[in-house]
């Protein structure tokens, strides 16, 4: 089957800044595929390059098995874009703002009734269709925000970090919401700063400095980690976390609140571990291996 996304050789540049950098990346139909990756990784550039509001300066995108850039009124209509930035009409209301986006995408009259009043329903804005989209709470927007980018019927979803500065609750919701178009057949591909909801993507691929450096199941990409990740908690913490820095059989270190996580070749490990902080001063509240997070992964994989 021709995957929903197809990208080859993928490069955009910025003056000498290669955002983008030898991308190749296959997403099949009916995925859900999470891209992650520190700020400034390339992931709100790619996300353009698939939707066509930016030119790639070599290599190839094909969305639905159309090429981006010679066929982009027609991968237009198939896709659903949503930019991390708000990007709805705030003086318009909420019915208002869907039918702007029916027009915009030649929905007839009579399809559109039917549409925004199943969306409407589905996304718990019924009792808000009158009100302007300025006065919505935050995770509202971002719901009313999705529902535009549905309303012609996509194949494909776009979601450029769709959840940042929405309330725990309302990122469950949209989760939901994301789930049940999935099922519909929807392929949706997003980016998040949330690893918590990356491990709920079919895939996720890990980008930094514009390079896709690892790209598999979450499941797969804790087992590919090699080695025993193991979570400390010492005081004094700073003391903790100059020998842990400094001990040779430390791969990776991660801050987790009062706790610290470190990659080891195995738990075998674990002695030396705990008698290189005894033996520095430091008291260990607590010494064990638990099991990966993507955090750890992706922290062990951005070592150099």
């Amino acid at each position: 089957m021709t995957p929903a996304i197809a990208c080859r050789g993928l490069v955009r540049t910025f003056g000498l800044l290669r955002a983008v950098d030898g991308v190749d990346l296959a997403v099949q139909r009916g995925e859900i595929f999470a891209l992650v990756g520190p700020d400034g990784a390339g992931k709100t550039t790619l996300i353009r390059l698939l939707c066509g509001a930016l030119e790639p300066t070599s290599g190839e995108i094909r969305v639905t098995g159309l090429d981006v850039m010679r066929e982009g009124e027609a991968v237009r209509g198939r896709i659903g874009y949503m930019p991390q930035q708000f990007s709805l009409y705030g003086d318009l209301t909420v019915l208002e703002n869907l039918r702007l986006y029916g027009d915009l995408y030649g929905v007839p009259p009579d399809r559109f009734r039917e549409r925004a009043e199943r969306l409407l329903a589905a996304f718990g804005l019924e009792g808000a269709r009158h009100r302007l989209a300025l006065a919505l709470s935050g995770g509202m927007r971002q719901k009313l925000a999705l529902a535009c980018t549905l309303v012609h019927e996509p194949e494909v979803l776009l979601l450029d970090e769709p959840t940042t500065g929405v309330d725990p609750l309302s990122r469950r919701q949209f989760w939901r919401v994301l789930y049940e178009l999935n099922r519909q057949g929807i392929t949706v591909f997003l980016s998040t700063t949330y690893l918590d909801e990356a491990d709920r993507a079919s895939r996720v691929g890990l980008l930094h400095r514009g390079r896709l450096l690892a790209c598999d199941d979450p499941a797969q990409l804790r087992a590919q980690l090699g080695g025993a990740v193991v979570e400390v908690m010492a005081v004094p913490r700073s003391e903790a976390k100059a020998v842990l820095r400094e001990h040779p059989l430390v791969r990776s270190l991660e801050v987790f609140g009062d706790r610290f996580h470190v990659l080891l070749a195995s738990e075998a490990d674990l002695g030396s571990l705990r008698r290189s902080l005894l033996e520095a001063g430091v008291t260990v509240r607590g010494l064990r291996a638990v099991r990966p997070g993507l955090e750890d992964v992706f922290v062990a994989r951005l070592q150099p």
